[in-house]
């Protein structure tokens, strides 16, 4: 207990040091700018009790930056004017080279994804964030169900749900005769209960209007 009184401070210190190089490995953009400013906060608090005024100002100023970020990034998430949705065909160079890109990460969350170029009953769409591809959704069409194949975020904006834009522009469904979505069973971090999808077995269920 003596110990700890004696080197709180140190402590604090080399958390915050710690906190704010931890942030910098994170792959999530959102993540990073959370644990960023938390780690910045603490290092005001250190270097005030030591009267170090130049380290406060800085961190003091990362602090506004990160907040500044944060709150953007939280008022884009759901902005269907910063998301574009972009259709293509499945057999489209651009998406394959996606898919090779983020094959790995990709099996994490959907055990067992196969893409078939071939398939003429599969529809695909692109989620993009100015130049960037931020989401990637492949279906099936089968008869009035769609079969999702594939739904996958890159790392950078795991902590956003890109594909609800194309969940929400129910046209870009309905005009093709699809009234259902129906998810595949077991997918790993599912965030359909947030978009009007109904659960239905081990499976989620999105009923579209004609």
């Amino acid at each position: 207990m003596n110990w700890l009184a004696d080197h709180w401070l140190d402590l604090l210190g080399w958390g915050g040091s710690a906190l704010l190089v931890y942030s910098l490995l994170q792959t999530s953009v959102l993540r990073l700018r959370v644990l960023n400013l938390v780690a910045c906060v603490v290092l005001v608090v250190f270097n005030w009790l030591l009267d170090v005024w130049p380290m406060v100002g800085m961190n003091i100023v990362l602090v506004g930056i990160n907040a500044w970020f944060i709150a953007r990034m939280i008022g884009e998430r759901h902005d269907e004017s910063v998301f574009d949705v972009l259709e293509v065909s499945p057999a489209d160079e651009y998406l394959r080279h996606v898919l090779r890109v983020h094959g790995s990460d990709i099996l994490r969350f959907n055990p067992g994804f196969v893409h078939d170029s071939g398939d003429a009953d599969q529809e695909a769409f692109l989620v993009q964030k100015g130049d960037e591809t931020v989401g990637v959704i492949i279906l099936r069409v089968e008869g009035d169900d769609a079969r999702v194949l594939l739904d996958y975020v890159t790392p950078r904006f795991r902590d956003f749900s890109p594909g609800e834009f194309v969940w929400r522009r129910s046209g870009l469904l309905a005009d093709r005769g699809v009234r259902r979505v129906v998810t595949p069973a077991g997918m790993v971090n599912a965030y359909y209960d947030r978009l009007g999808f109904r659960r239905a077995g081990d499976s989620w269920v999105l009923d579209l209007q004609g």
